[in-house]
């Protein structure tokens, strides 16, 4: 499986606007290339909408966009944390996308069996993160952007350096562990060992 980037349908952009958080965040151009990578990626997958693709394989009952959502909202409140305490400003139409599209490759990577989940075969050659961080760049997202979100998973061998990647993976993985709590398993906290 692999991507085409695609303006899709009005209906298929308006469901994609309705499902996402943060949008009124960014610039009306930002919003539109988002709104373009996240129908990409949907119409490039096997899913018809947002609502049906899982987060993981480890807890398919947890739905990405209930994720992205959650990420989404958790980094903007410690972006407000970090500003409050430390003083240090994030760049909120920057962290805004990249919270918002930290996972925009997983709808290419897992494909659902029933209520079961399983890694695609694109999964198996190209990890998670790259794929979504080369849509993004196809799209002209700025570099930040780009990179953070391509190395933003916690088995790449370097993390972002910028206080937006550090703000996106305190959220995700706070997100991250609700889904394996909801699910009786070992959150990532705790060192889950991970297998694809």
């Amino acid at each position: 499986m692999s991507y085409e980037i695609t303006r899709g349908s009005e209906v298929a952009r308006r469901s994609v606007e309705a499902a996402l958080h943060g949008l009124d965040l960014v610039s009306p151009q930002t919003r539109e290339l988002i709104v373009t990578a996240w129908v990409s990626s949907l119409e490039s997958s096997p899913y018809g909408s947002l609502d049906e693709v899982p987060w993981d394989v480890l807890n398919p009952r947890f739905r990405l966009i209930d994720h992205v959502n959650e990420t989404t909202r958790i980094g903007l409140e410690l972006a407000a944390i970090a500003e409050r305490l430390w003083g240090k400003k994030a760049d909120i139409e920057t962290l805004a996308s990249i919270l918002i599209l930290h996972d925009v490759d997983k709808p290419l990577l897992i494909e659902r069996e029933g209520n079961k989940a399983r890694y695609a075969q694109l999964a198996s050659e190209i990890p998670h993160g790259v794929v979504g961080g080369m849509m993004l760049k196809e799209l002209g997202f700025p570099h930040k952007v780009v990179s953070t979100v391509t190395v933003h998973s916690p088995r790449m061998p370097f993390p972002g350096r910028s206080l937006e990647a550090y703000i996106l993976f305190y959220a995700d993985m706070f997100s991250c562990d609700n889904s394996m709590l909801d699910a009786g398993l070992k959150p990532f906290y705790f060192g889950l060992e991970l297998s694809e």
